[in-house]
């Protein structure tokens, strides 16, 4: 396998493991540092960087060479990894989160535009963009395990030091084996498209985090949040409408096609948040599952996940890459609607297959978007637009926290509130000598009315993606 390739695979596993290998050291972490009303910005401070950074290293990629810029961006989630390892204070890892973020949201749009030049045909590019997302499949799967065997075995620092290592093996890889071609052109970077751009996306993201995490949309802080938002992103358009060498160019946006493409990724990926942070509720609350069984039940989607993807990759040439897209999006509304009748009896096969469908169909979709993406945009824009799609892909994870929160709050807070169960527990262990069983009954059975709602969004999601797939398919056939 081509050198190039195996650090493409290997800077990409370092993103991928560190989104779900820190969960298990979370109770560690908070032992040690204290400050548990912080957790949510460990991951939330990793979110943000990662989602700004990942556009503007795909515009800066364009600019000055991926080689360049990929070795940047693993030189600095290296240090923001090393930094979080020695970590004294919940605050600092905060910090230091946000500076790995910094670095991993280069590593995704930079490796998916590498993957493009090393594989000339497009049934090979499927192939590499199948290999990527059985990095991201296993990813979901071994963080966790490893995670808590080094938490077990060691401390919970190494989670982070770990990374150090294999991220200089890539770097090595690339800096002696990659030869990119790419002309030698006077270039000017949009700092002030950046810094709006940026300090707009910061704001909007951060009035999402924390509006989801508290259900609070209407206070001052929020609107003040708002109008930062509209103020900054208004700048940030008239300013690129003028720049010269705009970060986002805003001719992206004039691709029709391109703007479907980018709109299945925010849909899919937002089905997804719906079941990484709402299936182990349901299993822990109303079908009483303890953690280790509520996370198995996320398994099935990351197999799933990795064999759709090859699948996907071997299906090129004989299926247009739309209709496997069509055939990823079919699958979803499947899995979406078994979701929707998710009961307090529902039997665990019954998850397992849902959400086994739920992976295939978007390992047919996500590689198939990205081959898609670089067959419908120019060399020169290739970066810009797939660091585009990579800020989608995360920001689709904000949103959909925010509006499956609503959902799941506006179905169960009032219920909740009636039987004075309002404060409790989301894992499961109900005091019985506050609640009686027949109220633990009814507390059951508004969680699971709650689920439900959110199901029913993914349902809305899932039907609306499929759509745009048939338009994609409309468009493509009217082009040939």
């Amino acid at each position: 396998m081509n050198k190039v390739f195996v650090a493409v695979l290997l800077a990409t596993a370092l993103a991928a493991i560190e989104g779900t290998i820190v969960a298990t050291a979370i109770p560690s972490i908070t032992t040690d540092l204290s400050g548990v009303e912080l957790i949510s910005w460990i991951y939330s401070a990793y979110l943000l960087t990662s989602a700004i950074s990942a556009i503007i290293f795909g515009k800066l990629a364009d600019l000055f060479g991926r080689k360049k810029m990929i070795i940047v961006g693993i030189s600095i989630f290296l240090l923001g990894s090393l930094l979080c390892g020695i970590a004294t204070s919940m605050e600092l890892l905060i910090v230091f989160r946000a500076i790995q973020g910094i670095g991993a949201g280069s590593i995704f749009p930079i490796t998916l535009t590498i993957v493009g030049e090393l594989f000339e045909t497009e049934k090979e590019r499927a192939k590499g963009q199948g290999y990527i997302s059985m990095v991201w499949g296993v990813s979901g799967i071994v963080g966790p395990l490893i995670g808590g065997f080094i938490v077990d075995q060691l401390t919970w620092h190494f989670i982070f030091l770990l990374n150090i290592p294999f991220g200089l093996g890539a770097i090595l890889l690339i800096a002696k084996y990659y030869q990119e071609e790419r002309l030698k052109l006077s270039r000017k970077i949009d700092y002030t498209g950046a810094f709006l751009f940026s300090i707009g996306m910061i704001a909007l993201l951060y009035s999402l985090i924390k509006g989801s995490n508290t259900q609070q949309w209407a206070t001052t802080s929020q609107f003040t949040y708002y109008i930062i938002a509209i103020v900054f992103l208004g700048l940030f358009f008239y300013v690129e409408k003028k720049a010269s060498e705009p970060i986002i160019p805003l001719s992206l946006f004039k691709n029709k096609k391109l703007n479907v493409l980018n709109g299945l990724t925010l849909l899919c990926m937002a089905i997804c948040i719906s079941i990484s942070a709402y299936l182990p509720i349901y299993a822990q609350s109303v079908l009483g599952k303890n953690a280790t069984e509520a996370g198995l039940m996320l398994t099935p989607l990351s197999v799933m996940w990795t064999v759709g993807a090859i699948v996907a990759g071997n299906l090129i040439g004989r299926f247009a890459n739309k209709s496997i897209i069509q055939m990823g999006t079919v699958l979803l509304v499947i899995s979406s609607t078994m979701l929707m009748f998710l009961s307090p009896t529902t039997s665990s096969l019954y998850i397992y297959l849902s959400t086994g469908l739920l992976g295939i169909g978007m390992g047919f979709i996500v590689p198939m978007l990205v081959v898609a993406i670089q067959a419908s945009t120019s060399e020169d824009q290739l970066g810009t637009a797939i660091g585009l799609n990579s800020f989608l892909n995360t920001f689709s994870q904000s949103i959909g926290a925010a509006i499956f929160g609503v959902l799941f709050n506006t179905a169960t807070s009032e219920n909740l509130a009636k039987i004075g169960a309002e404060h409790i527990n989301l894992n499961g262990s109900f005091n019985t000598s506050i609640f009686s069983q027949q109220q633990i009954n009814q507390i059951i059975e508004i969680i699971a009315g709650g689920i439900k709602s959110v199901y029913m969004g993914s349902f809305i999601f899932a039907l609306i993606a499929f759509f745009l797939a048939i338009f994609i398919a409309k468009r493509t056939s009217q082009e040939k």
